[in-house]
């Protein structure tokens, strides 16, 4: 039976194309998987896949790969963008955890798959600090590592509550337009035409008729995609705390000494904010930070923006 028009993930992309103002040709994208642990498999999108991905992107919490897709178009350059466990196409988790320490070697295996030779890792919020542990884990095969609006010393209590309340804090919804609204409420986006079109890729309808999100997190009582939240001290969200994500400076200290091009892309209402910038600089000296107007998910807000950025950081690598 024929796919539907609903049903087709790539009927997007024609409109992503005029968006950032593509003159080429639309480029061949291909769904990928590869086999991963515990009988799971790990999606993908491959663009140009009959040439070997110079980039693979990993998206941020409750997100997907298609988030890439206009950053990808207006790019030009053949990438992977990779479906998370948990998310897109990718298969859940068992144990419903996602932190990054277990997401990377699915995410490694993944890529001695679907993308062998070496690459830039280019990784969004909780898609960031799972690049960090995979580029470790490839070293040899990674050849620049850049993080777009998370570094490791974000504390989710306070720099990611939002996102945490956005996902977990309403189960389903009515319509998109609701969706919409509550994604604008916590400045998850600003343009409507962009979040309407990551929502569709991202829900799904059920018996009853309401929506609600396709992938795992959406469903849990709680998230576990960053570690357990910091208990020292009478305010652990306030601004001594230390996340226990600050593990996590540890490997990325190790690449950028080792010489590996490091690099952070921050959004100016993001969650990335001037004290999180300056900790990233003396920790990464000579390390870029560059600095894009927009909400969070830059990929979606700020496509060609993003494309710019990352042609600069990662063009000569």
């Amino acid at each position: 039976m024929p796919e539907s028009p609903i049903d087709d993930e790539f009927r997007f992309l024609a409109g992503d194309a005029a968006r950032v103002s593509r003159d080429a040709p639309l480029p061949e994208v291909r769904r990928v998987d590869a086999p991963v642990s515990q009988g799971r498999r790990l999606s993908g999108l491959s663009f140009e896949p009959d040439r070997a991905p110079e980039l693979v992107l990993l998206h941020g919490a409750g997100l997907n790969a298609h988030g890439f897709d206009p950053t990808l178009l207006a790019l030009g350059r053949p990438a992977l963008a990779i479906d998370l466990p948990g998310h897109g196409r990718s298969g859940w988790r068992e144990d419903a955890d996602y932190r990054p320490d277990l997401l990377a070697p699915d995410v490694a295996r993944a890529l001695d798959a679907l993308a062998p030779k070496t690459t830039a890792l280019v990784g969004h919020s909780l898609g960031g600090l799972t690049a960090i542990l995979t580029a470790s884990a490839r070293a040899g095969r990674t050849r620049a590592l850049v993080l777009v609006d998370i570094t490791p010393g974000v504390v989710p209590a306070r720099d990611a509550g939002s996102v945490t309340e956005f996902i977990t804090g309403q189960r389903s919804y009515a319509d998109h337009e609701e969706i919409i609204d509550r994604a604008i409420a916590f400045g998850i986006g600003s343009s409507r035409e962009s979040l309407a079109r990551g929502i569709a890729l991202n829900t799904r309808r059920r018996p009853d008729g309401r929506w609600e999100w396709t992938h795992h997190l959406a469903h849990l009582d709680g998230l576990a995609t960053g570690g357990p939240e910091p208990t020292d001290g009478p305010d652990p969200a306030g601004a001594g705390a230390e996340s226990s994500l600050a593990r996590l400076w540890l490997p990325l200290e190790a690449l950028h000494a080792a010489g590996l091009p490091v690099a952070l892309i921050r959004a100016d209402a993001g969650m990335v904010d001037a004290r999180l910038a300056d900790e990233w600089r003396d920790r990464l000296p000579g390390s870029p930070v560059r600095t894009i107007t927009g909400p969070h998910n830059l990929h979606e807000a700020a496509p060609r923006e993003l494309a710019s950025a990352l042609e600069e950081l990662i063009g000569s690598a």
